[in-house]
């Protein structure tokens, strides 16, 4: 018998379907010769401090760094079911297929589960991007040897037990320090949420340390061949700053003085540009978060949920926790399909249809610049728009668009530059005149695309030609504040916070990985900052809390660097390769941890830091946070599913009703 390992069981009905494995098991769907079986996400856990000994229950100075000699994995209680079952079919299967969600976490969640139930048979590999039954059936063709994609669960395993010795040691160590500074709550410090939280903190006090300055505009209007145009004065560069800003107020009121007694401007110079301009590349799941968060004012997480639906429920769209944007050539051949498709969902698609090219090629179909999952496009399943929820069409609107992006021709248009001179004073004009709206079309319509972008068409010029020049108008302005971090532009900094990073080594190393977290994980954590209180969302903009700028001042910069990121990525680019084994990259971040511990023991915190919003969880002290459940409102602890406290809400006399 033939057992694959799903991810999910969602994942696994669809795959279950394709090998007509339809009769219902325990923790399975059986075929002839064929099971198909599913995890709920990690069946199995690095197991907590206390494991270890019964002493680390209480939080101890004198206890840290806890470092395990021999690491323990734990069964989470609520899928313990599942996992007996998945121990009984590797009893007696033949071979595995682990068809599990193609990537790092995905091939550890299936060899957990292979290694602990000491499973020693053959093993291949299903390497899937979309759950429709066309995707499905090319990927059983083409299935991997398991040896290929092993060293992928050696990363895994190394990057989440460094993640639990820097999460527990220094959360453990910083919250006791703030206790002793007067905090009664968790301080938690990680590899990746601590370098977003200070992105955040650094902003907001970019924010508040700016002093805004004044400068002045002057613009002109002229006419030629009946066509007004506008036209922006030059400052002298001992009246402007770095950015060409006019400083004086005098010398520009001047300037528009001057400009206002002069009949004409003469054209110095007429450069004309013809450009043409490809589409956007499909959505990775950290553009389309942006893109939903500027567009649509959804959290990262709201977006994750929908794309994830879409996938999963909808079988709509492909794969959403990539990393990439481009599509593999091989998928030229499903245009006509998914064109068809989505013709049969939506007929008022009709006028991009009728001028999209399936044989076009633009930039995105590159198979040698595709990493782990392609771009998130639609699938050739044809869906009703009614099944989906208003959310999810929003969504699904914006993959589909980029997606038609591809197959329409490019954006072309005249870009104008033209200066002229009115005595001492030099104007420039620019223009932009479209020739070919192209993909555009659809991106301003139906895609990402807030408003179509003005253009200012310039008359026909030629040098040495006098212009009438019809008046002037003189702007006061102000230089404007960095701008706050919305939930999209912070996945976005997160993905290319290789820009904070001055090695150019470790900051090529960080743009190879995309930065500090994952496609999978950057909304959880930037979500976890909010419920442990360290940021805090007014409207769509994010800000540091108090408390998060004494934690940022508190921790060893170090820590809240992304270079650490950088060297965990060299390091578990080694693992991957062979030339560098788990236990020894682990021996190094412990070693590191131990002296870091020691160096920070006995340091004072900045500031006392404030309580926190709401009860103490009563078995680890943390922050709570109220949450739904099928008897009423409970508080949670918000380090679930680390901890499991929680308490009852007691409601006030005030907020009974009267019958």
């Amino acid at each position: 018998m033939r057992l694959f390992i799903c991810e999910k069981p969602s994942q696994a009905r669809d795959i279950a379907r394709v090998l007509q494995a339809t009769r219902r098991g325990d923790g399975c769907l059986a075929g002839s010769g064929v099971t198909v079986t599913w995890c709920v996400g990690h069946l199995l856990e690095t197991a907590p401090p206390e494991a270890y000994g019964d002493r680390y229950k209480r939080w101890i100075l004198e206890d840290l760094p806890i470092i395990p000699e021999r690491w323990q994995v734990v069964v989470k209680p609520k899928v313990a079911k599942q996992l007996k079952a998945i121990q009984g079919l590797l009893q007696s299967c033949a071979e595995v297929v682990i068809a599990t969600d193609a990537d790092r976490e995905g091939e550890m969640i299936a060899r957990e589960i292979i290694e602990r139930c000491q499973y020693r048979g053959p093993i291949q590999r299903l390497w899937l991007s979309a759950l429709d039954e066309a995707s499905i059936r090319r990927a059983l063709t083409a299935l991997r040897p398991g040896e290929q994609t092993l060293p992928l669960y050696h990363c895994a395993l190394a990057r989440s037990r460094a993640d639990w010795l820097i999460g527990i040691n220094l959360s453990r160590l910083f919250t006791l320090l703030g206790r002793r500074a007067g905090f009664d709550g968790i301080l938690p410090v990680g590899r990746v949420q601590t370098p977003t939280l200070r992105l955040v903190v650094e902003r907001d006090r970019a924010i508040a340390s700016f002093v805004a300055k004044p400068f002045w505009t002057v613009d002109a209007t002229l006419e030629a061949d009946g066509t007004r145009f506008r036209a922006r004065w030059q400052p002298p560069v001992n009246a402007c700053d770095d950015s060409g800003r006019c400083l004086t107020e005098t010398v520009a009121q001047e300037a528009a003085a001057r400009l206002e007694h002069r009949a004409s401007a003469q054209v110095s110079s007429v450069e004309i540009e013809a450009v043409r301009e490809g589409p956007p590349l499909p959505f990775d799941l950290g553009t389309l978060q942006e893109v939903c968060s500027a567009k649509l004012g959804l959290g990262v997480q709201e977006t994750l949920a929908a794309a994830q639906s879409l996938y999963e429920n909808h079988k709509a769209t492909t794969y959403p926790r990539t990393d990439c944007g481009f599509l593999p050539e091989s998928m030229l051949d499903d245009v006509p399909n998914v064109l068809r498709a989505l013709a049969a969902a939506s007929p008022a698609l009709a006028q991009w249809l009728r001028s999209a090219d399936p044989a076009r090629r633009s930039r995105a179909w590159n198979t040698a610049k595709i990493t782990a999952h392609h771009g998130i496009i639609p699938t050739a399943v044809v869906i009703d728009l009614a099944q989906l929820s208003e959310r999810e069409r929003a969504v699904y609107s914006l993959i589909r668009a980029r997606y038609l992006a591809q197959l329409l021709p490019d954006h072309e248009y005249l870009k104008s530059q033209v200066l002229l001179q009115a005595g001492q004073d030099r104007l420039v004009a620019r223009g932009k005149q479209i020739q070919v709206r192209g993909w555009k079309a659809v991106i301003d319509e139906l895609g990402d695309s807030d408003r179509p972008e003005p253009s200012q068409p310039l008359p026909t010029l030629r040098e040495g030609a006098d212009i009438r020049l019809l008046g002037t108008t003189v702007s006061a302005q102000r230089t404007q504040p960095p701008k706050a971090f919305t939930e999209g532009t912070l996945v976005k900094a997160m993905k290319t916070i290789a820009n904070q990073v001055d090695d150019p080594r470790l900051k090529q190393k960080l743009k190879d990985s995309i930065g500090i977290g994952t496609e999978a994980t950057r909304a959880a954590i930037i979500q976890g900052l909010i419920d442990h209180g360290y940021l805090q969302k007014k409207r769509r903009s994010l800000a540091a809390t108090a408390a998060a700028h004494t934690l940022i001042e508190a921790v060893p910069r170090e820590v809240a660097d992304p270079v650490l990121t950088a060297l965990w990525e060299q390091a578990l680019d080694r693992i991957e390769s062979g030339q560098l084994s788990v236990d020894t990259f682990l021996a190094k971040q412990a070693a590191w941890l131990t002296q870091l511990v020691h160096n920070h023991r006995s340091l004072t915190l900045p500031l006392p830091l404030p309580a926190p919003k709401g009860p103490s969880c009563p078995v680890c002290r943390s922050a709570m946070r109220q949450r739904k459940g099928r008897t009423g409102d409970f508080w949670s602890c918000t380090r679930y599913p680390d901890c499991k406290g929680t308490n009852p809400i007691k409601m006030s006399k005030r907020s009974v009703k009267p019958k």
